[in-house]
């Protein structure tokens, strides 16, 4: 029964989303279709969370080493509960949004089948399914980034597969390497504790692969198809920002390093600082670039690579401590970057402004809007109570524990990073609330709030980045019993 929880999880979304494209549905049956069975799959992978053992439920196999198969462990609980939370938010923002957009049978068939993609790339018990599902995530989101079917869509789609191909090439580097050696299953703390092989190959793979499944989490340079895919609906791209594909990244960074190679054998090595080079790198890089643009989306996307490297930061620092803050960030982040996205597209929608010049005042036509991206604001600049000052208060202190060099070269990191997002994140928020005195006065009725099914998630959402930000033990407790720390 266990084993059928972890199965319909995954193939559930995955069979309603081609059915939904197959069948000759309208377009309000096919939209409860989908949400039908995307509400259906949040309650069966809670379901799964509270009673499914870790015990393997094999999907397929070819051989003995080509086995695909499913376990619901303490890392594939976090990542499962955070998807099966966000998705159906996300669901009922596009009801409402997904009214001013077209092709809306492609959008429902993929948005639902990424689902099932997603929870399969969280329940994956190996390397060699996980990556069948990596690929299948490029393949089901593809289409999402395309979606308008114009020019600039069609290029980031391009881009996109691109760069998820070249991240699926050094990612297979690594699973041939885990498969040669036995070790392709994912157990905390990894298969090569007591390795007595050669070094250099082994820690050449692992940065090979380390970067490979950091496409995903656009790690630098491999960076730039993030804010370009910024052009897909806000749906698609509050998901690609908060779940579906960047935390996918992330996650399977975390995977490769604590479940797979294992930190007894790169901590200290030359594989490890060149990896924790690379987000330091990163972390600042993306604020620095986010500060330039003008363009809102654009903004909040290159806020999204700066932050996605806190979590390959002190996932890199390869501590229990460093492996709590990167699950605390995935996680806060996840939340904060959703809702400024939905924000972001409330803006577009019902004021048509895309630019951060053009938001002067904005904020007395839509202040629900605005308090919950300052909320957002707040949190990505770390300011307490807010949960961002939870998750970056325990990176800093993380770093600091570890020592080297280069884990205080990343704390200064941390402390540059959080002075550019104070920057342009505040730099939005105080033109929307204190327009300048030359900025004409905004038309009545050329923009105004979002509706409820647009609105009553931002606030939700607002409000859970203040509570987990006040209390804030419940989420670290849940976190350390699940990696077993």
């Amino acid at each position: 029964m266990n084993g059928m929880l972890l199965i319909l999880a995954v193939l559930l979304p995955i069979v309603a989303g081609i059915a939904s494209y197959v069948l000759p549905l309208s377009e309000k049956t096919r939209r409860i279709f989908c949400s039908c069975a995307i509400f259906a799959t949040t309650i069966i992978g809670w379901l799964a969370i509270l009673t499914c053992s870790e015990e393997k439920v094999v999907l397929f196999s070819f051989t003995d080493t080509l086995i695909f198969s499913l376990r619901m462990d303490g890392a594939a609980k976090l990542f499962v509960g955070l998807s099966a939370t966000l998705w159906p938010f996300t669901t009922v923002y596009a009801w409402d949004y997904m009214k001013h957009e077209g092709h809306l049978p492609m959008f429902w068939a993929f948005f639902t089948a990424s689902f099932g993609v997603t929870l399969g790339i969280a329940t994956a018990s190996n390397m060699v399914t996980m990556y069948l599902f990596y690929e299948l995530l490029t393949l089901s989101t593809i289409p999402l980034v395309m979606h308008a079917m114009h020019k600039k869509a069609i290029a980031a789609g391009i881009k996109y597969a691109l760069y998820s191909i070249a991240g699926a090439a050094l990612a297979f580097v690594g699973l041939v390497y885990l498969i040669v050696n036995d070790a392709q299953d994912f157990v905390l703390g990894g298969h090569f504790a007591n390795f007595g092989g050669n070094m250099t190959v082994l820690l050449t793979v692992f940065s090979l692969a380390f970067v490979g499944c950091g496409v995903k989490a656009a790690i630098w340079p491999m960076h730039s198809w993030l804010p370009t895919a910024a052009v897909a609906p806000t749906p698609v791209t509050a998901l690609l920002h908060a779940v579906a594909v960047v935390k996918a990244g992330a996650f399977a960074c975390i995977r490769l390093v604590y479940y797979a190679f294992g930190v007894d054998v790169l901590r200290g090595t030359w594989g490890q600082y060149v990896v924790m080079c690379l987000a330091i790198i990163t972390l600042v890089f993306g604020s620095a670039m986010a500060l330039k643009q003008t363009h809102f989306k654009h903004r909040l996307a290159y806020s999204t690579v700066s932050n996605l490297s806190y979590i390959l930061f002190a996932c890199a620092l390869m501590t229990p401590e460093g492996l709590v803050a990167s699950w605390v960030h995935l996680i806060v982040h996840s939340v904060v970057k959703i809702m400024a996205f939905f924000c972001a597209g409330s803006v577009l929608h019902y004021a048509h402004r895309e630019y951060v010049h053009e938001l002067d005042g904005l904020a007395k036509r839509m202040p629900l809007t605005f308090i919950a991206f300052t909320a957002a604001a707040c949190a990505l600049t770390g300011i307490p109570p807010f949960n961002g000052f939870v998750s970056k208060w325990y990176i800093a202190l993380s770093a600091m524990g570890e020592g080297s060099i280069w884990a205080t070269l990343g704390f200064v990191g941390v402390l540059i990073s959080a002075l550019l997002t104070a920057i342009y994140m505040f730099q939005v928020v105080i033109k929307a609330w204190f327009p300048a005195k030359d900025v004409p006065a905004i038309e009545a009725g050329s923009a105004h709030e979002a509706g409820p099914m647009m609105t009553v998630p931002i606030l939700i959402l607002a409000a859970a980045c203040l509570l987990m930000g006040l209390f804030p033990q419940w989420l670290l407790d849940i976190i350390r019993e699940a990696v077993m720390l």
